[in-house]
């Protein structure tokens, strides 16, 4: 982690918390003249020309004067404010929301807040967001659990937003196995929303990941929920969504990964259930590919297409030469045929086929009997 000194991270403290996120005018005038001169021209109401947006969405807070409460609750729970100066700030993963077409609906967080030893840049193109409904079936946790561990097995770390449901399983899913975990926050790194998930998030903390853009002591409110699945969306490789009924947090978080270009994959439900509307919509929409076990989810974020499972085994057939190949195509599982036969089929001329036959002879795929050609067992 790069280290700030005390006026710089007074500064960044000051600045993100000054204006609700996202705060793109402000992430501008902070590039353009650092952040302790940026938080100076805030706290004047004196910014350069060109930033005059920052006054108005910094009006409210300007006078704030909580930042040694905020960063004193930070070092009391071991948390840690990340900016895009420090090594492990995910500038890839973040960077697909300052595109043109989603920048004017997020963009980037100015800062984060970070509680847990695992470093946030662990997170990427290989962890994968599970993301459902709170009013999950048993079914619908089961299988967030069972894909969780799963990924957990692979490597891979899991994102999902820490509330009851599906993000809980998930989250336990992960830990159960052994994986990292990272719950991402609608509220103040120091909060436990919900309450009932404080221990669930503790362990989080103590093995994973708790992030929030929110400065410390902010509550849960509806807008930042939205605001905050954009980055469950960015922080990962590709978004599933196990469960989620016609209008669902978890369709706004699949929206942003399908905005972001991330891979969406949607976990089939019982066609009776409230709770699969949405994500047989994705499917049957061509939104989300269809999703039934954790290789299937695994790879939507292998680069290459390369199958988690491993190498297929090899087939006696692979890497045939095409002429072979469409002659043995052309030769049924359990019946003789005549070259002639084998041409039609094939599309070859004979003498083709006669030569293919004899490779194929040679290869020990075929027996010959009596003027027919048939696969040798």
């Amino acid at each position: 982690m790069t280290t700030h000194d005390d006026s710089e991270r007074r500064a960044w403290a000051y600045l993100a918390s000054v204006a609700e996120p996202p705060a793109a005018s402000v992430i501008r005038l902070v590039a353009a003249i650092g952040p302790v001169d940026a938080a100076a021209a805030i706290r004047a109401r004196s910014v350069p020309p060109g930033h005059a947006g920052v006054i108005e969405v910094t009006e409210a807070r300007h006078m704030i004067t909580t930042v040694d409460d905020d960063l004193a609750v930070c070092d009391k729970i071991g948390a840690r404010l990340l900016t895009p100066d420090d090594a492990e700030w995910p500038a890839w993963s973040l960077s697909a929301l300052d595109r043109a077409s989603t920048a004017a609906r997020g963009g980037a967080p100015l800062a984060l807040w970070v509680r847990g030893r695992a470093p946030l840049d662990v997170l990427g193109d290989t962890a994968v967001a599970l993301v459902g409904s709170r009013a999950a079936t048993s079914y619908g946790e089961y299988v967030a659990g069972q894909f969780a561990s799963g990924l957990a097995a692979q490597g891979r770390a899991v994102v999902s937003g820490g509330a009851y449901g599906i993000d809980g399983a998930a989250h336990r899913g992960s830990l159960a196995a052994g994986g990292v975990t990272a719950a991402v926050l609608a509220c103040g790194i120091d909060r436990t929303y919900p309450s009932g998930h404080a221990r669930l998030l503790e362990e989080i903390g103590a093995r994973g990941l708790v992030v929030s853009e929110y400065p410390p002591g902010t509550t849960a409110a509806k807008h930042r929920f939205l605001t905050r699945n954009r980055l469950v969306a960015a922080l990962s490789g590709a978004t599933v969504v196990v469960e989620a009924g016609r209008r669902s947090g978890a369709t706004n978080t699949a929206a942003w990964a399908t905005r972001l270009g991330r891979p969406l994959g949607a976990v089939p439900g019982s066609i009776t259930s409230a709770t699969s509307v949405g994500t047989h919509a994705m499917i049957a929409d061509g939104q989300a590919t269809l999703v039934a076990d954790v290789d299937a989810v695994a790879t939507l974020v292998t680069p290459d297409g390369e199958d988690p499972r491993g190498p297929a085994p090899t087939r006696s057939t692979d890497g045939l030469p095409r002429d072979q190949f469409r002659v043995i195509d052309a030769i049924p599982a359990h019946d003789g045929v005549s070259i002639d036969e084998i041409a039609f089929s094939s599309g070859l001329q004979v003498d083709a086929v006669r030569r293919a036959l004899a490779g194929l002879d040679v290869a020990g795929l075929v027996d010959e009997d009596r003027g027919l050609w048939r696969l040798r067992r």
